[in-house]
């Protein structure tokens, strides 16, 4: 395959690429409306603080990824796919008629509950949307299906949180919000219409509701098998990299930067832009092979530029501490444009980290074993973002500054590296024969 894009031409790829997209994009519309509500608007909801809610609120989106992933996984192995997708994305109708109830009564409790049942319609949907790429994918067109999802997704991410935000600011916004919302949820069931048949792979299994002991199982599963033990934690350290990075950006924006949403929002653009590009440079950089050798070089740029950001941008609050009437245009221009360069760096290592390791999960896993390894996966990947709060309100506690947690975390993510080499040297052989060929092809 010459252009990874001739994919969004076909509909082995096209309906299931837009339905996830949406999909995405509804969730942190939603999510994000709700937030901006919560904390710009908290007496017409409730008489709890609003920065407590604000924090607890993503947790309801989270827990239904420990509770219900176990399942999830079973289900998207047991039953034809597209058959699941298309439920699901009728879930997402009613879950949003319900949220669009709650914006126009200005009820918090059934807001709450409509983002633990979206949290359940992600969860739902998490197994399929990996398994179902190597049922329609050739093993050469992995990493090129797999670039252009992470790209999809992060870009939906993004426009979804601009859009809610605008949306939870307007005058009328429980009007607007439920119209949208509604809106998207209608559009991806409609497409989700033309996703073509996935045929269950193991149709005769039985289902074991217990999540704790099915969860068990699912690591029992992938224990034995290194590969994907080790495969999954790379994954899930990359969520708690990114968590840990982007939950801070909004603080970053207004205090270390004394600047507005606007700045925010440019770090956030830029990143999830950097991660689209990486996502679908892995193609070009592998040429269409499964290519661990990336991995690695993506986690030297994640450290290198998170590492480089956090001195810009302690940089720039020192210069703010010196001169405290300054505003954002007052600083060092160059300094401000290095840390968006590295902002932008580092998003494009993001993605040439990831892509690679869900080409692993999906090219080395049993086909009937697929959903239930990538539903494993995800309770995972809630730990670990779970556990990066932890380790920021740690290391807040013991006094350090934004920019010292992004150092710390770019240490980290060194010492992380060095454990997926040596639990599984050939992330290093790779890497190193990599670099090799591109030095001998020049």
């Amino acid at each position: 395959m010459n252009n990874q894009f001739s994919l969004l031409t076909q509909n082995r790829f096209r309906p299931f690429f837009w339905t996830q997209g949406l999909g995405a994009f509804n969730d942190n519309v939603f999510k994000t409306a709700l937030i901006t509500q919560v904390a710009f608007n908290t007496a017409s909801l409730t008489t709890l603080d609003g920065s407590t809610l604000v924090t607890l609120l993503p947790g309801l989106f989270i827990l239904p990824f420990f509770l219900f992933s176990a399942s999830a996984g079973q289900l998207a192995d047991k039953y034809e796919k597209s058959q699941i997708i298309r439920l699901v994305k009728l879930l997402e109708i009613a879950i949003m008629l319900f949220a669009s109830i709650g914006f126009l009564i200005h009820s918090l409790a059934t807001l709450a509950l409509a983002l633990f049942l979206m949290g359940v319609h992600s969860t739902m949907f998490g197994p399929v949307k990996y398994s179902y790429l190597p049922q329609h994918l050739k093993a050469n067109e992995l990493t090129a299906g797999n670039g252009l999802v992470e790209m999809g997704s992060f870009v939906a991410i993004l426009l979804g949180q601009v859009l809610g935000a605008w949306l939870g600011s307007l005058p009328q916004h429980e009007f607007f919000t439920s119209l949208s919302i509604l809106l998207i949820a209608i559009s991806g069931y409609h497409i989700s219409r033309s996703i073509p048949l996935s045929p269950a792979p193991v149709p005769e299994m039985k289902i074991n509701w217990n999540p704790v002991s099915e969860t068990i199982n699912n690591v029992r599963l992938f224990w034995a098998q290194q590969t994907l033990w080790v495969g999954i934690v790379a994954i899930s350290w990359f969520w708690f990299f990114g968590a840990t990075l982007l939950a801070q950006f909004p603080n970053l924006a207004k205090d270390g930067l004394h600047g507005s949403e606007r700045d925010f929002i440019a770090l956030l653009s830029i990143f999830s832009v950097g991660v689209g590009i990486g996502s679908i440079w892995c193609e070009k950089l592998s040429k269409g092979k499964q290519e661990l050798g990336l991995v690695m070089l993506g986690a030297a740029g994640m450290s290198l530029f998170a590492w480089d950001f956090a001195s810009t941008a302690g940089s720039i609050q020192q210069q703010f501490l010196a001169n405290p009437g300054w505003s954002l245009q007052a600083i060092s221009q160059l300094d401000y444009w290095r840390m968006l360069l590295d902002v932008a760096l580092l998003g494009v290592s993001g993605g040439l980290y990831i892509v690679p390791l869900y080409v692993l999960l999906q090219s080395r896993v049993e086909a009937r074993y697929q959903s239930r390894v990538i539903a494993a996966n995800n309770i995972m990947n809630a730990l670990f973002m779970v556990l990066s709060a932890g380790f920021s309100l740690l290391l807040f506690g013991q006094g350090l500054s934004i920019p010292q947690l992004f150092s710390v975390t770019a240490g980290l993510n060194l010492l992380v590296a060095g454990y997926l080499c040596l639990r599984q040297p050939e992330y290093w052989f790779s890497s190193m024969a990599y670099v090799k060929r591109w030095f001998a092809s020049e």
